[in-house]
């Protein structure tokens, strides 16, 4: 059997028709209105900047010339044609690049340890209290806003040159990252086991022991992964300023035109976290697998 579709009358299908094409304008106007909206602002704040568009584009063939000299020896030689030449120092790069990793773990445990001391406080689910949830936010968002570069600038003038600044800057703005994404789990849970645990006679740590704490453990850890996976790469900048690991290093190379060099280390830092990328995408799968199993 066969479908027949009715067709509109003439009248009323011309109307449906400049109804849309009326609609479509209108779209269209609203989108060209925010595009010039949007250049006009970039302008502003170019010129509020003072970006030089043609020292920009003047200068431009130096930054592709010094990317091509990355891949260049000293003797004029292609990188790959001596590779035992590129990485002359693999075996010092490869322990400072392990610092940078101990670095990165160490701040991301400290960091997540103080993140599930906070996030529950944060909660607005489980904590009655609005001014403990207030001071709880405030200061999970002043951790997490700082840039981790000022606060290891800090801490190289308090606790000298070498890696216990990196670990303190990455683990408080760990905590303040981490404390939010952790806080928000929390707010997100099923609150029915919470209300059996207190009306069992539970107190507050008990119903977060044994009412929340089961239903967002593993999400925690997977945030807690990710976190890392950040922090190798902001370790390896903590060197800059002196916090350790390979950074130090590598700020060395690009100030003394070693070229060769800074290709060498950058592609050892993309390597690693290349290799964490990947291992901690299994665990974070086997994770949230394990959740969702009955």
């Amino acid at each position: 059997m066969s479908a027949t579709i009715a067709a509109l009358p003439p009248a009323q299908r011309t109307a449906l028709l400049r109804a849309y094409e009326a609609a479509v304008a209108a779209k269209r106007r609203r989108f060209m209105l925010g595009a010039a909206v949007l250049f006009l602002l970039v302008l502003v704040a170019g010129h509020t900047a003072e970006v030089d568009a043609r020292k920009f584009f003047a200068n431009i063939g130096n930054f592709t010339n010094y990317i091509a000299r990355l891949f260049v020896l000293d003797n004029g030689a292609s990188v790959l044609t001596d590779p035992a030449e590129w990485f002359w120092g693999l075996d010092k790069w490869l322990k400072l690049m392990g610092e940078t990793v101990l670095i990165a773990y160490v701040g991301t445990m400290l960091g997540a340890l103080g993140a599930f001391s906070l996030c529950f406080a944060a909660s607005r689910n489980l904590t009655r209290s609005g001014a403990i949830v207030w001071t709880a936010r405030r200061f999970l968002e002043f951790t997490r806003t700082v840039p981790e570069i000022v606060f290891a600038l800090i801490f190289v003038v308090s606790f000298g040159l070498g890696p216990v600044p990196g670990v303190l800057a990455i683990a408080i703005h760990t905590m303040g990252a981490l404390g939010k994404l952790f806080a928000e789990v929390v707010e997100n849970i099923d609150m029915k086991p919470v209300e059996g645990v207190a009306a069992s006679g539970g107190d507050w740590f008990a119903q977060v022991r044994f009412a929340a704490l089961p239903q967002v453990l593993s999400n925690f850890a997977s945030y807690g992964l990710l976190r890392f996976e950040i922090n190798v790469r902001g370790a390896a900048v903590m060197g800059f300023v002196g916090a350790g690991g390979i950074g130090q290093t590598l700020v060395e190379s690009i100030r003394k035109f070693y070229y060769s060099d800074v290709s060498a280390l950058l592609i050892l830092i993309i390597a690693t976290v290349m290799i964490i990328d990947a291992a901690t995408e299994v665990l974070r799968r086997r994770l949230i697998g394990a959740e969702n199993r009955p």
